[in-house]
């Protein structure tokens, strides 16, 4: 079974056809369609659910497990979702000590157990499973980071698990550490429809999450004005005159860089120093020329990676470089060139800038 997030609920279903009667037609599919029973039993539960008729969702789940499928702990997760929904808590929580000792491998199935303790304002243990399943899936002593995330089996897996993480502390009032910042950076580089204006922190702000979860017309109401406030702002900042930048890479960077793509060594150089005198050499000929808001923008293999396959370009071609430092700029990830000339140094070293790269005579 290939879907790992319950699917969203159609709230405003047509009167004439309702949860139940999907249910119903689902669970009559389900015995059409033996090859796909599984799948069509998990929407039949979850419109039970929907009908709050809990005690048909449960039994459909354990019919599940009891009979065997491909996905056990997710169903559990499932069930475990219900329980809390019906108001059975002492269930619930003890259907979770038993399933967090099975020590599950599908992140959906710590994300869904989390989720529900969060909605049941269990926020410290909701808090807890976020991070247990993380250790789980990672390990106590390796660095999550956005590589580990992008390189694993189910990278919107533990994506979700991070960004759940960071949004239950936020509300607690816990402050930012690494996994906390991870999110962060797993969130600036999702896709701008996904990601909307502001930072992880505007999305989780305990008051904005208080008032959607209210139902409060006034309070709603606020919020929209705050997000059409945001969004216009972004709107203007797109308008602004567009930054033409150079690429710049940290000398690790550029060392993966040219294992990875040796032929590149030819746009940038053999060595960092080259690197760094190219780029100078470029934003300076541009400068001669006449061209307005030059910019640089610092660039990372595991980025350029995930820019070229979420765009669907090719990494040897020069034209996808130039839209890639574009990127950069417009995620506000570039620094306006030339520097101050007493403000450090672009290159990362710790001099000045007239006393670095704004000298001609060392570049």
């Amino acid at each position: 079974m290939s879907r790992k997030r319950r699917r969203t609920p159609q709230r405003h279903a047509p009167a004439e056809r309702t949860y139940a009667t999907q249910a119903e037609e689902l669970e009559a599919l389900a015995r059409e369609y033996p090859e796909d029973r599984e799948e069509i039993l998990v929407e039949a539960a979850g419109s039970w659910n929907d009908a709050e008729e809990y005690d048909r969702a449960l039994a459909l789940y354990q019919q599940l497990l009891d009979t065997g499928c491909e996905e056990p702990h997710l169903i559990e997760a499932y069930r475990i979702s219900t329980l809390w929904d019906a108001g059975r808590a002492d269930e619930a929580r003890q259907a979770a000590g038993l399933l967090r000792r099975q020590h599950p491998a599908d992140p959906g199935a710590w994300n869904f157990v989390a989720e529900a303790l969060e909605t049941a304002g269990e926020l410290h243990d909701a808090a807890d499973w976020f991070t247990a399943g993380l250790t789980r899936l990672f390990g106590a002593i390796t660095p999550l980071t956005r590589s580990a995330v992008d390189n694993s089996t189910d990278p919107s897996g533990i994506e979700m698990l991070v960004i759940g993480r960071h949004r239950v502390r936020r509300r607690l009032g816990e402050p930012h550490d690494d996994l906390d910042n991870l999110a962060d950076k797993l969130h600036e580089h999702r896709p701008t429809l996904l990601r909307g204006p502001g930072t992880l922190d505007d999305l989780h702000d305990p008051d904005r999450l208080r008032a959607a979860e209210s139902g409060d017309a006034e309070a709603l109401q606020a919020e929209f004005e705050k997000l059409a406030v945001e969004v216009a702002a972004r709107r203007a900042a797109l308008a602004r005159p567009r930054m033409t930048c150079a690429l710049f890479w940290s000398e690790i960077e550029f060392s993966q860089l040219l294992t990875r793509w040796p032929a590149f060594a030819e746009d940038y150089g053999t060595d960092h120093h080259d690197h760094i005198r190219r780029v100078e050499e470029t934003l300076r000929n541009l400068s001669q020329e006449g061209e307005p808001h030059l910019g640089i923008a610092q660039g990372s293999v595991a980025d350029f990676e995930a820019f070229t396959d979420e765009e669907g370009l090719s990494p040897r071609d020069g034209d996808t470089r130039a839209e890639y430092a574009a990127d950069l700029a417009s995620r506000g990830r570039a620094q306006a060139w030339p520097p101050p000339r007493n403000s450090p140094c672009w290159c990362g070293s710790s001099r000045k800038y007239k006393k670095c790269c704004g000298n001609p005579a060392l570049t």
